[in-house]
């Protein structure tokens, strides 16, 4: 852990090699939160866990407008699902376009999809919620993108949000029911 936060400062400060240390370092956690995610998503998705973690990784430490500016690991992990949460919504709102297929609905028959994951018209009411609840409890907020965009575990979500198991899993109940009662007044 105290070696991310060491390559984040020597990033921060613009050592050329630290990127390509960084993305060592945090490859695997990052692939293994981005296939959680995936797993959860509708079936016949076509982004991969290894896509979504290099998109991510792009925007975070490459190009020009990229914030590289982070305290530690945990700050680092929380812009990457935040990272992840944005690329998933930009894919879900380029789906719905009507130019991209967003007036016709794919129907798989090999599968059962009365529980299934979000849809893109779904997951995007989720993320106008989101941003509602984010500027009324951002706390709370984090742990739901932890959660749900980043797919970590409860225990992973709060360590990297930096409370408690406890306060995470509180903040977790109450974000959901905000979550819920938003969504079906929206209906």
């Amino acid at each position: 852990m105290e070696e991310v936060t060491r390559v984040l400062s020597a990033l921060d400060q613009g050592d050329p090699t630290a990127a390509e240390q960084l993305l060592t370092l945090v490859y695997d956690e990052l692939r293994r939160l981005a296939a959680k995610k995936i797993a959860n998503e509708k079936p016949g998705q076509t982004l991969q866990p290894t896509a979504l973690v290099h998109e991510a990784y792009l925007r975070l430490v490459g190009g020009s407008n990229a914030e590289t500016t982070w305290n530690n690991r945990n700050s680092f992990f929380s812009a990457a699902a935040e990272a992840m949460r944005r690329i998933l919504i930009d894919r879900a709102r380029h789906k719905g376009r009507v130019k991209h297929g967003g007036a016709v609905h794919r129907i798989d028959l090999a599968t059962d999809d009365l529980a299934g994951p979000l849809s893109n018209e779904r997951l995007l009411d989720v993320d106008e919620a989101l941003t509602r609840l984010e500027k009324e409890h951002p706390d709370k907020a984090q742990i739901v993108k932890l959660r749900f965009f980043a797919g970590m575990t409860n225990a992973e979500a709060a360590a990297v949000a930096g409370v408690s198991p406890a306060t995470a899993q509180r903040h977790w109940t109450f974000a959901r029911v905000w979550l819920f009662s938003e969504l079906e007044d929206n209906e």
